[in-house]
C-alpha cells in the first residue's frame, strides 16, 4: 500500500497540481497587494478620495458602555470588500489568461505524420492479374 501511495505521489500530474497549488496561492497574495495597495487608491483618487474597502450598509450600531469598551460590535455589510474581491478576481482572471497564452504560444504544434501512400485499387489489381495470366 504504502508503495502504491509513493507510485501516485510520484506521478507527474500531483507534482504539477502542488506547484500549480502553490504558485496559484502566491499570485493570489501579489494580486491582493496589487489590488489594494495600488489600483485601489488610484481608484479612491478618482472618486473623491473614497476608500472601497471601508464602504458599508450598517445593520445595528455598535453597543458601547461607558467606559468605552465594546458590549454589541457593529453588525454591517461589507459591500466595498467585496468590490475589492471582484477586482483582484478580475485581475487574477486577466494574469491566468496572458499566462495560458503565452503557454500556448510556446507550444510547437504537433507535425501531422505524413500520409501513407495510396496503394493500389482492386481494380488496378485484377488488372495486374489478368496481365500476368496473360504473359503465361
Amino acid at each position: 500500500m504504502f508503495k502504491e501511495f509513493k507510485d501516485f505521489i510520484m506521478t507527474g500530474n500531483v507534482i504539477d497540481l502542488a506547484v500549480a497549488v502553490i504558485l496559484a496561492g502566491a499570485v493570489g497574495m501579489v494580486v491582493t497587494g496589487f489590488t489594494n495597495d495600488i489600483m485601489m487608491p488610484i481608484v479612491g483618487h478618482f472618486t473623491g478620495g473614497m476608500d472601497f474597502s471601508d464602504l458599508k450598509i450598517v445593520l445595528a450600531e455598535a453597543v458601547v458602555a461607558a467606559d468605552g469598551t465594546v458590549e454589541k460590535p457593529e453588525n454591517a455589510i461589507l459591500w466595498g470588500k467585496w468590490v475589492n474581491a471582484l477586482i483582484n478576481l478580475v485581475i487574477v482572471g486577466f494574469v491566468l489568461f496572458m499566462i495560458v497564452k503565452a503557454y500556448n504560444k510556446t507550444k510547437k504544434p504537433k507535425e501531422e505524420a505524413p500520409a501513407a501512400p495510396a496503394g493500389p485499387t482492386t481494380e488496378e489489381l485484377l488488372m495486374d492479374i489478368r496481365d500476368e495470366l496473360r504473359k503465361k
